[in-house]
């Protein structure tokens, strides 16, 4: 294959539409490519199940991906990252792009010293999330902060209502008060609420990772020769495992509006 030349999909999944703010970010910067997105809505949310079950899912989901030819899987869930990204490395032949807390950017930025990491219990419990706060954490005051409803909240599109407000609000004053700057947000359902977070904590940094696991997608691509075509035009199909009515309701107020066909996954 050379090099720009490979018209294949770029997978994608998550539980919901979280992993959309991932891949806005990668058609922002690849618009070119081609994406077959994994919804397994029928499976929302992660965060809460075991791990062996969210793995289950991510090799079931994987397979589907490679069945649908693609090239490149993006892993467009912290919580699926942490539960099995290492292993769908090893059993699968074809690159992965995991998720990780912005653990290293938010140490280095901090200037109170204490960082906020809004995520999941899956996320936490992960060995992914220990082996990074080990690693880029030290010196730093790390505050766990679980977010309690917040997924289910953008899985409906409140994404800056009142009650997503209200949420975020219960969720980090008190990491707040206590002195932490920055906000990791360490859920891609999150990164659609960090209106919310920046017009209640207006004082308060906001790091997510949609663009820089967008970018590494990217620069992995042109690694390894995978690039899309010049000539190709990107296009958006979708796979969703549950309800398809109510995911493409929620869509444009996420900021799309597909024209593609969703395929319906049984």
């Amino acid at each position: 294959m050379l090099e720009g030349m490979d018209p294949r999909p770029v997978g994608m999944f998550d539980s919901g539409v979280g992993g959309l703010s991932i891949l806005r970010e990668f058609r922002r910067l690849a618009p070119r490519e081609r994406t077959v997105y994994f919804a397994d809505t029928a499976y929302f949310p992660y965060g809460p199940r075991d791990p062996g079950e969210v793995r289950k899912r991510a090799f079931a989901i994987t397979r589907r991906l490679v069945e649908a030819d693609a090239k490149l899987i993006v892993v467009a869930c912290n919580t699926a990252s942490a539960a099995a990204v290492a292993d769908l490395r090893q059993l699968f032949d074809i690159p992965f792009v995991g998720m990780v807390p912005a653990v290293k950017p938010a140490a280095r930025a901090s200037r109170s010293g204490r960082v906020a990491i809004l995520a999941t219990p899956g996320t936490f419990d992960g060995d992914l999330y220990t082996s990074v706060v080990e690693e880029f954490g030290r010196g730093t005051a790390i505050d766990r902060v679980v977010g309690h409803d917040l997924a289910e909240l953008v899985e409906r599109g409140e994404t800056d209502t009142p009650a997503a407000r209200e949420a975020v609000r219960a969720a980090l004053a008190g990491t707040v008060a206590n002195g932490a700057d920055i906000v990791v947000l360490g859920c891609t359902h999150y990164e659609f609420l960090e209106p919310a977070i920046a017009a209640e904590f207006p004082g308060v940094t906001v790091l997510g990772t949609g663009e820089p696991v967008a970018k590494r997608a990217c620069a992995l691509l042109a690694e390894l020769g995978l690039e899309a075509p010049p000539d190709a035009q990107g296009a958006l199909d979708l796979i969703i495992s549950g309800n398809r009515e109510a995911f493409l309701e929620t869509l444009p107020g996420l900021g799309f509006a597909p024209r593609e066909a969703a395929e319906a996954q049984p």
